[in-house]
């Protein structure tokens, strides 16, 4: 299979989610501040540097304290979509609800649509994948706002994004691996992807090489989540297994100084739920490296999955991924 096909693919489908993204932006991103049934809190908040703006909304469980340091989850939205508006992030992850179960804090970030007219967060553009640059010295900026703001907890800053945004997400765990715990990418690719855009026989080897130069003195495995459709035509299966490689050729990197690692897994179950699609769930635990976990799911495409799940993007056949962020995030600290 001539794997250019499906890159050209994924960088080029999104014009088609223009109208979506035009629609979205007419809806307010969030409210000032507003109280939910369940009894938490949401508040809108934003963050400007020379670097930009990007707004961004709060959701803060019942249980929540200023003096109670919680864990913070920053959902990061795809294209099309907003953080808390139209077609949000907000509604497809259903993140509000398991905060406010399980005491974390939620943050919404949306892309301007100044910066990108499809509301696609710009991951794959190399001026969007340095520390203290673009959009990630923006995230970055808007999380240690939200944790000096609401006395959220600096080492349990777990980062979730989808499609672009797992892009994104990604480029965190690179760029800000002294802020980030855990990273979650669903339906996403692997830091520098645009280099193999661009020529075919770079290997993950040769991009995590890129990660650990970013990386610079701050050099840390990032523990990781990744999860992948078997039937998405817009970010292929192979881009999932790429993202693999790639971090445990960086783990190996940071521990060693060499790429060289076994890529044997060291878990392999298939879950067949009785009202859902099967999946395959992968953990690679290398001694003295960052734990990764992949899930591969049968049957789904571009979405992000959960019983719940609402938005253009959603599948609710699927696991419900919100939870097993959760589950992988929650005892994984900065550390």
């Amino acid at each position: 299979m001539d794997e250019r096909r499906p890159v050209r693919r994924a960088t080029v489908w999104l014009a088609g989610l223009a109208a979506v993204a035009l629609i979205a932006v007419v809806v307010p991103a969030a409210v000032a501040e507003a109280r939910t049934p369940e009894g938490g809190q949401d508040r809108h908040g934003s963050y400007s540097s020379p670097e930009g703006r990007v707004d961004y909304q709060v959701h803060l469980p019942p249980s929540w304290r200023a003096d109670r340091p919680m864990p913070v989850v920053v959902a990061v939205h795809g294209c099309g979509m907003t953080g808390s508006g139209l077609n949000s992030m907000r509604a497809m992850t259903r993140f509000d609800d398991l905060a406010d179960r399980e005491g974390f804090l939620v943050v919404y970030p949306t892309q301007s649509i100044l910066r990108n007219v499809q509301m696609c967060w710009n991951s794959l553009s190399p001026e969007h994948q340095q520390r203290g640059r673009g959009e990630p010295e923006l995230l970055a900026g808007a999380i240690r706002q939200v944790v000096e703001l609401y006395g959220a907890d600096p080492a349990r800053v777990h980062v979730a994004g989808a499609s672009s945004g797992a892009g994104t997400a990604v480029i965190l765990g690179v760029t800000y691996p002294d802020l980030v715990a855990t990273v979650t990418s669903v339906a996403g690719g692997e830091y520098r992807f645009h280099r193999f855009a661009e020529d075919p026989a770079v290997t993950p080897v040769d991009t995590a090489r890129l990660a650990l130069a970013e990386m610079g003195p701050r050099a840390r495995q990032v523990p990781l989540l990744v999860v992948q459709g078997d039937q998405d035509e817009v970010v292929r299966p192979f881009m999932a297994e790429r993202l693999v490689s790639q971090w445990l050729a960086l783990g190996a990197l940071v521990a060693t100084g060499r790429p060289d690692v076994d890529t044997t897994p060291d878990a392999v179950d298939r879950v067949e739920p009785a009202d859902g699609y099967p999946y395959t769930r992968t953990g690679y635990r290398v001694p003295g490296q960052a734990t990764i976990d992949s899930y591969l799911v049968e049957g789904m495409g571009h979405s992000w999955s959960g019983p719940r799940s609402d938005g253009l993007f959603a599948d609710r056949a699927g696991p419900d991924l919100s939870e097993s962020v959760w589950e992988f995030a929650e005892t994984r600290p900065l550390g």
